[in-house]
């Protein structure tokens, strides 16, 4: 088949059908076609050649013209020209120019009109590509509407207009099935490149999805004046939500329950019946938590801000709802906030904090050789810790029933006897793991801290300077949504993240590994962070201790770690 006059004029109008059936740019298919042209001019003139197709986009001719490079001497012949060759075409032609001289057109057998097919549907399959993916990128985080196609292992593939969506088992809600024709609407979740064309990924789980809906439903959602602070689901069971409004005129959650139910029904029903409850968002964690824990109730709140846990304490009747079946209730409630919840019963708190009395009394009766009384005035006074006792202005010590000065005195010099001699036990064994007089003599750390370092190994200034801040003071890591605890070696001793920190970037200064620019950079607030300061130090560590170099750069909490302690 010769491209003739006969036939150019088809050349375009098959690139214009294609392209309207495709939905893509004629341009594109034109560009497919120069492409499987010049292949089959090689396949016919030689592979060497570097042959190249313009087609006309008025009136459909093909032009076939071979390209050659001016060089100084021609290796290639094929590809390959002299500058007096070259001139000769073009008196202006330079060494790196590009020559052209048009060539016959070229007749496609059988074979070659094949491989030219070959390569326009291979264009216009990636246009096609291309076009689907730049038309759903964008809708990720809203809703679609589509139509079942049909079903594969338990996935749903979706027609959704110009392009199919993939409804995964896991994204879909409990036991729902679908039928061939029927109607679905889904969360776009992602969109994504992959070898086989672009994958639009649609879920009907993602708590994303309810927030959505209730933004089609509820007006004051969509303008802005109700926002959904927080979901949380367990799909096709129940629900929590969070709102809050920004105009004191409108309640919030019977905007988004609407008249006689109306508008969270719409909701409902597009979710197979899942059970939803609408609560009002509190800045306050307590009174947040008590709202989300409805309908329990709760009798007390005890937040423990640095791990990121709240204890809750309730009736003992209200103990199984509080909780929910199978645990439903809480965990919800936990997503909602982002807390650890631990649930009490009012008898269990008491058992434990008796529990705790009788500790701390037994305590003071053995370290302080104290009866059991005198024992008791001290922790209902508030006294948890030797330490307290004995370095606590004696002022507070003389306000308890029955305690002179004479009195006051001798508990602090008790206490601070036990305490020195618990201090030489623990450097003296400390020692005999392997301490080094530079961890010991390092300022910041006690006694029992270094002994519990060198129980792990950590014997000398150095080793401890490699540590992370998390390593020492603890942390939290979230795997698969799960917040898992990662216990630091001074946890124990109460050591914040800010003074493990702090502690390791003086070891590091006092080994002359960083610089006092370095510490006061890396120990400025966030806001001030100087960045060019904290690369320094890292070169600083990793060019003056090898063993550092394998540490985290300074104080950079390693990956999947999380900052909270």
């Amino acid at each position: 088949m010769a491209i003739t006059s006969a036939n150019q004029l088809e050349l375009l109008q098959t690139a214009e059908a294609v392209a309207r059936e495709k939905m893509i740019d004629p341009g594109v298919v034109i560009e497919a076609m120069e492409e499987s042209l010049a292949k089959a001019a090689k396949s016919r003139y030689g592979a060497d050649l570097d042959i190249r197709v313009s087609i006309d986009r008025k009136t459909g001719r093909a032009t076939f013209r071979r390209v050659r490079t001016v060089v100084e001497e021609v290796e290639n012949p094929h590809a390959e020209m002299t500058l007096d060759e070259a001139r000769a075409i073009n008196p202006e032609a330079q060494i790196g120019d590009e020559i052209s001289d048009e060539v016959p057109p070229v007749e496609l057998g059988r074979i070659a009109a094949q491989s030219a097919k070959q390569v326009i549907l291979q264009k216009v399959r990636e246009a096609e590509r291309e076009r689907q993916y730049e038309e759903f990128k964008d809708r990720v985080g809203t809703i679609i509407n589509g139509v079942v196609k049909r079903e594969e292992y338990g996935n749903v593939i979706v027609d959704v207009g110009r392009g199919e969506a993939v409804l995964r088992r896991n994204d879909k809600i409990g036991r729902e099935s679908y039928r061939t024709g029927d109607r679905i609407r889904a969360y776009v979740k992602d969109v994504r490149r992959e070898a086989r064309g672009p994958q639009i990924f649609l879920s009907r789980t993602a708590p994303e999805f309810m927030a959505e809906l209730f933004k089609m439903e509820v007006p004051e959602i969509y303008d802005g004046i109700i926002e959904i602070k927080a979901v949380a689901r367990d799909p096709g069971s129940r629900a929590k939500i969070a709102v809050v409004s920004y105009d004191s005129g409108i309640d919030p959650v019977g905007a988004c329950v609407g008249m006689r139910g109306s508008r969270v029904q719409a909701v409902v029903n597009e979710l197979q019946g899942e059970k939803i409850d609408i609560i009002p968002w509190n800045e306050d964690q307590a009174t947040f938590l008590v709202n989300a824990l409805q309908p329990a109730e709760v009798t007390k709140v005890v937040i423990d801000e640095e791990a990121g846990k709240i204890e809750v304490v309730v009736p003992d009747d209200q103990l199984s709802l509080a909780i929910g079946r199978r645990g439903q209730n809480v965990r919800l409630a936990s997503q909602l906030t982002g807390l650890d919840i631990d649930i009490l019963t009012e008898e269990a708190e008491s058992q434990r904090r008796q529990a705790e009395f009788a500790e701390r009394t037994q305590l003071f009766m053995d370290t302080l050789d104290l009866d059991e009384f005198f024992a008791q005035l001290l922790v209902a006074e508030g006294f948890t810790s030797l330490e307290e006792v004995a370095y606590v202005d004696m002022d507070e010590l003389l306000v308890i029933d029955g305690v002179d000065e004479e009195t006051a005195t001798e508990l602090q010099t008790r206490a601070r006897e036990y305490l020195e001699e618990q201090n030489r036990k623990a450097i003296e064994h400390a020692r005999e793991l392997g301490a080094e007089d530079s961890l010991v003599e390092f300022e910041g750390l006690t006694p029992q801290m270094i002994e519990e370092l060198a129980r792990n190994g950590i014997k000398s200034l150095e080793d401890f300077a490699t540590c992370a801040d998390w390593e020492l003071a603890g942390g939290w890591t979230t795997v698969d949504g799960q917040r898992i605890k990662d216990e630091g070696l001074l946890e124990k001793f109460d050591v914040s993240l800010e003074e493990a920190q702090s502690l390791v970037m003086n070891a590091r200064l006092a080994l002359g590994w960083v610089t006092q620019e370095d510490v006061d950079a890396q120990l400025a607030p966030a806001e001030e962070e100087a960045v060019e300061g904290d690369e320094d130090a890292e070169a600083a560590v990793a060019a003056a201790a090898p063993a550092a170099s394998e540490a985290e750069a300074l104080f950079a909490t390693p990956a999947g770690k999380s900052d909270e302690s």
